[in-house]
């Protein structure tokens, strides 16, 4: 299903309520209003892509969606239920995992104390597991994201390079995660390889019934990968549709010109 407003695209793979539905989302900051009346969902086992130009607000949203920074207005519901109150404790329970844009680590702490920050594996007398949770480290720098250069788990995250310290803050939320897997610009530091694996990872998450929600200025990556796409313009929904139903250069007219491009590209189309 298309929708070239702010109504909402029905599930397009649950067929019952689905994973996560924002309704009538708006945020301001003082007089300026960053997110209007979005409503935006996201199905179970789904990977939607959530597209736009800088400043069309999808990194607010993403926020929103984390429990990070509350809405102005709006209603938040997970499987059906709506929730009186959204904090990032709360959304961490219910098995959502995001990587933001700024990848959040501490650069004097190793990598494995990174990953495990405030979820620490201990004993029964409190004291941390540190040679499990190496092992756990090496096992998913190795399995999720290929990443070149790193000697150990051990290694400080102040001696990574940009696009490794990006896949390490990739490597923890995707450790982590149950439910809902949420990267805000996630590829943009890193390498082709790495790139690849992270997408075919995404892919694969579906077939364990974890949903993702991919932020990129990518969009052969988007297409590539993700079930749905919604196109955010100043902080409006102005499309919403699944894969079969568009193509790269309808996204591009979308992102680059607004309503006013998808418009264009389909009189262009039935002119065809």
């Amino acid at each position: 299903m298309t929708t070239l407003s702010n109504e909402v695209a029905e599930p397009s793979t649950s067929a019952g309520a689905p994973l996560l539905r924002l309704e009538g989302v708006t945020k301001n900051y003082g007089p300026n209003t960053v997110l209007d009346d979005v409503s935006f969902e996201i199905g179970n086992g789904e990977v939607v892509g959530l597209l736009g130009d800088n400043g069309a607000g999808k990194s607010t949203l993403v926020k929103i969606m984390s429990g990070v920074v509350p809405m102005s207005s709006g209603a938040y519901f997970w499987e059906g239920e709506q929730l009186s109150r959204v904090s990032r404790p709360e959304t961490e329970r219910l098995g959502i995992e995001t990587i933001f844009q700024d990848s959040a680590l501490v650069p004097t702490m190793s990598i494995t104390r990174n990953i495990f920050a405030g979820r620490e594996v201990t004993n029964r007398f409190g004291f941390m597991k540190m040679r499990e949770m190496d092992a756990i480290t090496t096992e998913i720098l190795d399995s999720v994201v290929s990443i070149e250069g790193i000697k150990s788990a051990k290694q400080l995250v102040s001696s990574l390079s940009g696009g490794q310290s990006q896949a390490v803050a990739i490597a923890r939320a995707v450790h982590f995660k149950r439910s809902l897997l949420i990267l805000d610009e996630p590829t943009s530091a890193l390498a082709v390889r790495a790139t690849e694996a992270l997408l075919n990872y995404l892919v694969h998450l579906k077939s364990d019934g974890v949903s993702s929600v991919l932020v990129t200025h990518n969009l052969h990556h988007a297409f590539k990968v993700c079930d749905r796409h919604i196109v955010m313009n100043h902080g409006r929904k102005i499309l919403d549709v699944r894969r079969e139903d568009t193509s790269v250069e309808e996204l591009t007219a979308a992102v680059v010109e607004g309503a006013e491009g998808i418009k264009r590209f389909r009189r262009g189309n039935a002119l065809a």
